[in-house]
């Protein structure tokens, strides 16, 4: 299996992959702090965020590569998660394209159509 037919999904200490034409579980990792989940696919490696943890996780199998407890920044839900080798969507590029195109000819007033 590769990386490009995984679904990721994080939810109340749980990092789960699943196959994203089933819908079955491929893994389940349960070894992190209980809270809520925020992952970032970044290349070969699934970073999940919980209750102020960070993990790196492989996305293929879900076990954790290594984890920083990130001492003295606090705790909760992070409000980003960010890598410059996430991968865009093209149809989110798509999608940016349309909108501006139809905002130039709209006049450049929003909500304009």
């Amino acid at each position: 299996m590769t990386i490009d037919q995984l679904i990721f999904v994080g939810l109340n200490g749980y990092a789960l992959a699943l196959d994203r034409d089933s819908g079955e579980i491929v893994w389940s990792n349960d070894e992190m702090k209980s809270g809520y989940v925020t992952l970032l696919l970044d290349g070969d490696r699934l970073i999940a965020s919980t209750n102020g943890y960070l993990y790196c996780l492989d996305p293929l199998t879900g076990q954790i590569r290594w984890h920083n407890p990130l001492k003295g920044y606090g705790a909760g839900a992070p409000t980003a998660l960010i890598s410059a080798r996430g991968q865009t969507s093209q149809t989110i590029i798509e999608q940016a394209a349309a909108a501006a195109a139809a905002f130039v000819a709209s006049g450049g007033i929003a909500g304009a159509g």
